[in-house]
């Protein structure tokens, strides 16, 4: 009973030491920094006596001017600006302040505006791609921007002088650390923040001094140094050790700013060692049976789901595959996780998919995508082979393709190059996959993310297409599916953005940006070149449509262009250029795109029997080379054929192996890619 008054007594006081603390240091300057359950740090706060006052709405939103606030960081503040039509042009000054003001990383999108156009640092394109919804005249919308600002913000007296009548959205551009990448706010303006004066920051924080945009007088920022945590200013909390980034060496010698001597801890630490042994053995042996229950309870969740059984693999076996999911084995980051090389203990070869930004328990939504992969059989698809739910983690395990991406050969980041016969293979056999995941699987399923990158080349170059497990189910009510967009700039369909209804023909689009990389060997979208040149699906547009293909082509297939080789890329051309319709009814279906593509592959080897058939007798050794390059079964009739059987269920259980563990046999309707290689430098 006494014990039980005691602690009771304890909390009451730790509670009051606390409430009378919190009032000294916030009290004190008399500005709440709470709204709901948001709470700002200082120098922001909901209240009157805060230096950057930010409004707290009733349902707890926060609010500068009536615009909503996103978030708030150590340098920005990012505010929701939606597209409005007519809005008036006096609102742009709500966004300027005595301590913020918009950066020149933002694109403001006015109305009815005397100015140039071509200021903007946003193409054109991108504007005319995320508001398209909106109908309010966008042929008389402007964007404005100071990309070459010198103190970093737009100036509101160069905003006035624009002669614009209304204020309608903004896009902030964000360039990502470490990376030439750069990502877009849709909707959304950046602001810059200060406080007006000298630099009045704690010791253990950097001072970053700012030029004010509104009136030319000096102001600054706080931010606490590498392993300091609080906000900073000498005003508010200061700077203070972060405990998590504290090893044991520097906690022993009083570096981690508590006050416990290394005697102490030795002899808190020698009273405990037999207690914690003891625990520890006892968690190991308890440990290591829940894993063993676990892995075989989740291997007979996943027959009795599926009906399918695949290896689950320790995560023990997966960390010592990767060497503990080394940078040094890091093949690639998606949309969905990280990619590492890996050797299992058979001593083969996988990739190994470390599925991020997933909920320990969607043990359900894992086991779903393992039945959709493990359904997918076709040559030209990625392998699932096993797959790993341990520890909160969601790995799959992969075929491991050496030849890395068809991105890194067009951009020359592996070998010179590829020719041309096969680019046209790779791009074949790419369509007839995609086609296989739209007509052969039922419901059909769509990929969502076809783009180089995702376009992976096995010991003999054939193509492998990748991340299609987690794709879109396309369960369609009638010729399309609801969902948000999602995928990588440069490759998404445009109508898809506008009225956000996925179908195959946005992954028609996406192919036909694909095709235009394999002709010009140009990035999707590359800010280096020329603004009107950005967007590569445009860029292809204007030049194919204009009959200027020939000032895009890859510099690397000239040398080798032969009259077929002209032919056969003025083509795909023309097929790209389809397929980048901007109305997806003008697009060709995946399945039109294949029989194209694989009839246009055929045409070379037609050619080359011809040329042997003609040949004479005495020719025969200089003829065994082009024999061994041409499919094993070619003959004139059959460039007649139905392509269309080869995507039928009937067909597809030939040559599919029974099971994920046996190998793929050789495809007789298809050339050698090895064959074709062997003038390159390896």
């Amino acid at each position: 009973m006494n014990l039980s008054l005691y602690v009771r007594t304890r909390r009451i006081l730790c509670l009051f030491i606390f409430i009378i603390s919190s009032n000294i240091v916030l009290g004190s300057t008399n500005c709440t920094h709470s709204c709901g359950k948001k709470f700002l740090q200082y120098p922001f706060g909901f209240s009157s006596g805060c230096p950057i006052q930010v409004n707290c709405t009733s349902n707890g939103a926060m609010v500068i001017n009536k615009f909503p606030v996103q978030t708030i960081t150590s340098e920005t503040i990012l505010i929701n600006l939606l597209a409005k039509c007519s809005r008036p042009f006096s609102a742009i000054h709500n966004l300027f302040s005595s301590n913020y003001a918009p950066t020149s990383r933002n694109g403001i999108l006015f109305q009815n505006c005397s100015f140039s156009r071509s200021s903007c640092l946003i193409p054109s394109t991108m504007i005319q791609t995320h508001f398209e919804l909106l109908d309010c005249g966008k042929e008389n919308m402007s964007c404005y921007s100071e990309p070459n600002s010198e103190n970093n913000f737009i100036d509101l007296r160069n905003l006035s002088r624009t002669g614009c009548h209304s204020l309608f959205s903004a896009i902030s551009v964000e360039s990502k650390l470490n990376s030439s990448a750069v990502s877009l706010d849709v909707q959304v303006v950046q602001l810059g923040w200060w406080l007006k004066g000298n630099c009045q920051c704690s010791s253990n924080a950097n001072c970053t001094k700012i030029l004010s945009p509104i009136d030319g007088k000096l102001g600054y920022r706080c931010q606490c140094s590498e392993g300091f945590i609080g906000d900073g200013f000498l005003a508010g909390s200061g700077c203070r050790k972060d405990d998590t980034t504290c090893n044991p060496s520097n906690y022993l010698s009083g570096k981690c700013g508590g006050t416990t001597r290394v005697g102490v801890l030795v002899g808190g630490i020698a009273a405990g060692a037999s207690l914690m042994v003891s625990i520890g053995l006892i968690c190991c042996f308890i440990r290591r049976r829940l894993n063993f229950q676990n892995r075989s309870r989740r291997s007979r969740e996943l027959y009795e789901t599926t009906g399918i059984t695949i290896p689950i693999y320790p995560y023990k076996e997966m960390e010592k595959a990767t060497d503990f999911f080394s940078e040094k084995r890091r093949l690639g980051n998606g949309a969905y996780g990280t990619v590492y090389s890996g050797k299992l203990q058979s001593d083969n070869w996988v990739a190994i998919k470390r599925i991020m930004n997933r909920h320990t328990d969607s043990i359900e939504q894992v086991i779903n995508e393992i039945k959709l992969l493990s359904s997918v059989n076709h040559p030209n698809l990625v392998r699932l082979l096993g797959c790993c739910i341990e520890k909160g983690e969601q790995i799959l395990v992969y075929d491991f393709m050496p030849n890395g991406t068809l991105s890194q050969h067009l951009q020359k980041e592996k070998g010179n190059g590829l020719p041309w016969p096969v680019r046209l293979t790779i791009a074949a056999e790419t369509a007839q996959a995609i086609a296989y995941l739209h007509n052969a699987m039922h419901p059909p399923i769509y990929h969502r993310d076809v783009k180089s990158s995702n376009i992976l080349l096995d010991y003999n170059y054939k193509s492998k297409v990748a991340d299609f497990g987690l794709s879109r189910l396309g369960i369609i009510e009638s010729s399309h599916i609801s969902t948000a967009p999602q995928g990588t700039p440069g490759y998404l369909d445009p109508q898809y953005h506008q009225n956000f209804q996925l179908s195959d023909k946005s992954d028609v689009y996406s192919f036909g940006v694909v095709l235009a990389e394999i002709i010009t060997g140009l990035k999707a979208v590359d800010f280096a070149r020329p603004q009107d040149q950005i967007n590569l699906a445009a860029l292809a547009i204007d030049r194919i449509g204009k009959g200027n293909l020939d000032e895009v082509i890859d510099p690397s297939i000239e040398p080798h262009m032969d009259a077929w080789t002209l032919s056969s890329v003025h083509k795909v051309a023309e097929l790209a250029f389809r397929c980048l319709a901007f109305h997806r009814d003008m697009r060709p279906s995946m399945m039109e795109v294949a029989i194209e593509l694989e009839q246009l592959r055929l045409s070379k080897w037609a050619i080359s029997e011809d040329n042997i058939t003609a040949s004479s007798e005495g020719s025969s050794i200089s003829s065994a080379s082009d024999v061994s390059e041409k499919p094993l079964n070619l003959s004139i009739k059959k460039q007649e054929m139905d392509i269309k059987t080869m995507f039928s269920m009937e067909k597809i259980k030939d040559y599919s192996p029974v099971s994920v563990q046996d190998t793929w046999k050789s495809e007789q309707s298809s050339p050698s890619c090895s064959s074709l290689l062997n003038h390159i430098v390896k």
